[in-house]
């Protein structure tokens, strides 16, 4: 016989990557999430789940589970608002990871709505330099451009452009820059990611129609100065203390007051669209439905393009 805790064991499972993220998802052990996935795929004669060198991945009858047990546990989690009388009324609990920049002033004001709203629902929302790497038991995680990870579904939010930028006292001394390989000259600002100490960056010549023209040219950006925080880079820029790559998001408000200005602006940047990233390991709950629905809502139009 299956029992509910047998349920929220398999949706913390099909949450994370690891054994031991289930167990944190859930404050037990390791070892006692592998005795209770033991005993239940022992009840079912089944095998759910594999572990890998990669983590734990899910059969297709932990897959068909775990379909089952969210929706359950949906089901049963809306009892209290349906016998309230608020049909409408969302609850459980919903894992937001962002990043840090992006997350404070786009993410943050949307979670505050989602709360206003729905006041039964739990947030939570975790910045990180790094989401992906924060992403175990997350429902979402906001991504500032595509990614190749196939455990994970992309839902496109919103257009974002990447520019190259300086001041406009640093910019007037540029006057030897006509192409992205000139940049080797000056002192250029890198966002460091991901534990990287240089960017490369993949430019194509704009056409008169603003669409690419001419083959890509691929340049390592590097200079004396770099951080993991994007608003650190922008500071600096702004500083005129050298040029910097950045998304539009970022760089379009300093722009239109006058702080920033386009480096190489008939050179394109390859675009980073803003995505909410969901697992692929369950189907979309009403939780996620809820936030990815508000989501394309806010950003229609980019707050940027306003």
């Amino acid at each position: 016989m299956i029992e509910l805790d047998d349920m929220r064991l398999f949706r913390a499972l099909g949450a994370s990557r690891s054994l031991a993220a289930a167990a944190r998802l859930l404050n037990l052990t390791p070892p006692a999430v592998t005795v209770r996935l033991q005993r239940l795929e022992e009840r079912l004669g089944v095998r759910l789940a594999v572990r890998g060198a990669r983590g734990i991945s899910l059969t297709d009858e932990g897959q068909r589970l775990l379909r089952e047990a969210i929706e359950l546990l949906e089901r049963i989690e809306a009892i209290p608002s349906r016998v309230s009388g608020e049909p409408g009324s969302i609850t459980g609990n919903l894992r937001i990871v962002a990043p840090f920049g992006f997350g404070r002033a786009h993410i943050a004001p949307l979670v505050r709505d989602l709360h206003r709203a729905h006041r039964s629902l739990a947030i939570s929302l975790v910045l990180s330099d790094s989401p992906l790497t924060a992403a175990s038991g997350a429902d979402v995680v906001i991504s500032i451009g595509n990614i190749k990870a196939s455990s994970w579904v992309g839902h496109y939010l919103a257009p974002n452009e990447r520019f190259l930028c300086a001041n406009p006292a640093f910019a007037r001394r540029l006057c030897n820059l006509a192409h992205p390989s000139d940049l080797a000259q000056y002192e250029c600002l890198c966002l460091r990611e991901n534990d990287e100490d240089v960017t490369h960056l993949r430019f194509m010549q704009a056409g008169a129609d603003g669409k690419s023209a001419s083959k890509a040219v691929t340049i390592r950006m590097s200079g004396t100065l770099s951080s993991n925080d994007g608003t650190v880079i922008s500071d600096w820029a702004v500083a005129g203390l050298g040029i910097m790559e950045r998304s539009e998001w970022d760089a379009a408000r300093l722009i239109a007051a006058g702080r920033l200005v386009r480096v190489l602006p008939e050179w394109r940047l390859e675009p980073a669209p803003i995505m909410a990233l969901l697992p692929t390991r369950h189907g979309l709950s009403s939780r996620q439905r809820l936030f990815l629905d508000a989501a394309k809502r806010a950003f229609d139009p980019a707050p940027w393009h306003r």
